[in-house]
């Protein structure tokens, strides 16, 4: 079988998966009390289930177990294969403790810290990084594992903070994936491990029908933590890859770092929400809907995502600045409208 055909069967097995498993994720959820209720502060007005992160993680192990049977692999990519899927499978736990408690800051971050250490048990670590001006710098050895670590968990958090609006959080991931399945295949020809961001954006793309404003289900902790934690050691594996995640995702993680900011300022945890400080909350309450808003995310993140896969490592720093243009411009729009998040 060819590798073209392969890498279209794991895409296949990961979009008609988690679509069909989605509808038994939402029954679920409504069946054992997993229901999402409407909190001062968010966007969502009505409850519905907050299990469709199961239908992702699910329909994600099973697509990269197929790409795994169907695309030839290296013992060492089977042994951080092995890693990335452990580490997902401790991300259960937590999720559905989130999912049925809401847990506080403190414990989220412990079990976050302790997914992220499956990977880089596996020795999936950032352990050098490219720069414009002064090549490639090895990190310090005493440094590589944290820095990993803060990484992933930052990724994590950066999902978690940012799924605000129905469909923004899995069509934002889904882009950034297809941005590390291109790279992983025309860059650098390494079609093990582009089996990765290809189920997860496959899965991402399935559960969208449901999740496409008005929801009938959202993803909830499971789907976040997935999506971020995916999303970290896809951009480790494979070189030279966490620079694209941070553009391609470059205005989402503005946005999370502006509200982490704004929150601690005002004494508040960074980790709870409520007070409508994300750029889409801001943006709804300037006027536009929650669909324009979330097509707005995605055209940013296609955008630049673009200039991830084609620009240098100079031209990805100007792309940064832009990024930060972006933002700015938007903030100061905002401000004159006179709306206070």
């Amino acid at each position: 079988m060819s590798t073209g055909i392969s890498l279209a069967l794991v895409f296949a097995v990961a979009c008609v998966a988690a679509f069909l498993l989605t509808f038994v994720a939402r029954a679920v959820g409504y069946r054992v009390g997993i229901v999402d209720k409407p909190r001062p502060g968010e966007v969502q007005k009505r409850p519905f289930p907050r299990t469709g992160g199961y239908a992702i993680y699910f329909a994600f192990v099973a697509a990269a177990l197929v790409g795994a049977v169907l695309i030839p692999r290296s013992e060492q990519e089977s042994w951080r294969l092995t890693g990335v899927l452990l580490g997902s499978v401790v991300i259960l736990p937590l999720a559905i403790m989130d999912d049925r408690r809401r847990l506080a800051p403190i414990p989220q971050l412990l079990g976050q810290f302790t997914i992220a250490s499956v990977p880089v048990a596996f020795g999936i670590v950032v352990d050098n990084i490219a720069t414009p001006f002064w090549g490639v710098i090895p990190l310090p050895a005493w440094l590589v594992v944290p820095f990993t670590l803060l990484w992933i968990v930052g990724m994590i958090n950066t999902i978690n903070l940012v799924d605000v609006m129905d469909g923004l959080a899995a069509g934002v991931a889904t882009i950034a994936a297809l941005v590390l399945f291109a790279r992983g295949v025309f860059d650098f020809g390494q079609y093990d491990i582009a089996i990765l961001p290809l189920a997860l954006a496959g899965c991402c793309l399935g559960f969208l029908p449901h999740n496409w404003n008005p929801a009938k289900i959202i993803m909830g902790s499971s789907g976040a933590l997935l999506l971020g934690y995916a999303l970290a050691v896809m951009s480790i594996m494979g070189g030279a890859k966490v620079a694209t995640a941070l553009l391609v995702l470059g205005v989402p993680i503005a946005d999370v770092a502006w509200v982490i900011v704004r929150r601690l300022a005002s004494g508040r945890s960074p980790m709870k929400g409520g007070d409508q400080r994300h750029l889409p909350q801001r943006l709804l309450l300037a006027g536009l809907s929650t669909r324009q808003i979330v097509l707005t995310f995605y055209l940013l993140c296609a955008l630049f995502g673009l200039a991830a896969a084609r620009f240098n490592a100079l031209q990805k720093i100007y792309a940064f600045v832009a990024v930060a243009l972006v933002m700015a411009i938007i903030m100061v729009i905002l401000a004159r409208t006179g709306r206070k998040a």
